[in-house]
């Protein structure tokens, strides 16, 4: 699929973009060019160490924000497909700091799209966040805002045959800000801060992460929101598998958390399908025939009310499975 062709990635820098660049050169030998676009310049020249141009002669560091329209369209001139992994992900920073997380979250997104509209860039993948399903916080509704622009992207494109799709999902395990680096680094402290007792999240690994990204690029119609079956933890199994030793300091939620995590509300059931390994959340105006859509994905029609919650999941990590699961995807050293 990417073979001969030239990606970008902005937020290239993060894990997703990290994680990708990986799966990427492993995968498709044969591509053209791989753009690492961000803004972080310490940042891109560590990831170049570990690319370095004489092994990797396709890859390329644009340093660059979302927020520069023009600095989008000139760095997509010759891309085929764009990754939009840049984003301002931090609850409590984006509620302090709400005009610079709407100015990336927002107005990066239009800058993308406007940028791969006026270029040759074929098909676009942008990636959302559980938070942005029935948001209760800025960095929900902003990725919220930019998962609708995105799919509205597809009724303005006029005879461009580029598509935009978007992808969601939970807490990336391992990611960078995430609970349990969080948790291991504090366990040397003898006690971990936890905000709710009966609080649960979605799990992802960074690999579940690529694979939903390149389902995207090679199977999206144009304007669907896919959602992968993954399952839960209890925050309170994810203390117990790091650091068993700790004792447990209720600290109270932060502003803009949520007890529960959700990905699919009932009032999505109505255009929200299932693929099997994937939810999908149709626009409820395709530019495609549904009838074809789901003849081709064997897709079903989720039943009326349905939703998709991190604390009504019928699937569950405990603590062995997390332990398991922190040695594979986060730190090998790790004793299970």
């Amino acid at each position: 699929m990417l073979n001969n062709k030239t990606i970008l990635i902005t937020g290239g820098t993060g894990s997703l973009g990290k994680a990708l660049t990986s799966h990427i050169f492993k995968t498709y030998p044969e591509i053209k060019k791989l753009i690492i676009l961000s803004r972080d310049e310490q940042k891109q020249f560590v990831m170049a160490q570990e690319y370095p141009a004489d092994k990797y002669p396709q890859i390329r560091f644009l340093l660059g924000d979302v927020r520069d329209k023009e600095r989008m369209v000139r760095a997509f001139k010759g891309v085929d497909y764009v990754i939009h992994a840049a984003a301002m992900k931090h609850v409590h920073l984006a509620e302090y700091n709400p005009d610079e997380c709407i100015k990336t979250n927002i107005g990066g997104a239009q800058n993308v799209i406007h940028a791969a509209l006026e270029t040759e860039v074929q098909n676009v993948v942008a990636l959302s966040t559980d938070k942005a399903c029935a948001p209760i916080n800025l960095y929900g509704a902003t990725k919220l805002t930019s998962d609708k622009l995105f799919v509205a992207a597809n009724n303005i494109k006029g005879t461009n045959p580029i598509k935009f799709s978007v992808v969601r999902y939970g807490n990336v395990m391992g990611s960078n800000g995430s609970v349990i680096p969080f948790f291991m680094n504090k366990k040397k402290e003898g006690k971990l801060p936890i905000t709710d007792l009966s609080m649960t999240r979605f799990n992802i690994s960074l690999q579940g992460g690529v694979d939903m990204v390149m389902h995207a690029m090679e199977h999206a119609w144009g304007g669907e929101i896919f959602i992968p079956k993954i399952p839960s933890y209890k925050i309170t199994e994810v203390a117990e598998a790091v650091a068993p030793e700790c004792k447990l300091e209720i600290v109270g939620i932060r502003p803009g958390e949520k007890i529960h995590e959700e990905m699919i509300t009932a009032s999505d059931s109505f255009y929200t399908y299932d693929l099997g390994k994937y939810y999908t959340i149709l626009p409820s105006v395709p530019r495609f025939k549904i009838k074809e859509f789901t003849t081709k994905f064997n897709a079903k029609l989720v039943p009326e009310g349905f939703n998709y919650n991190s604390g009504d999941n019928t699937d569950w990590e405990t603590v062995d499975s997390l332990r398991n699961l922190i040695k594979e995807h986060v730190d090998s050293t790790f004793k299970v």
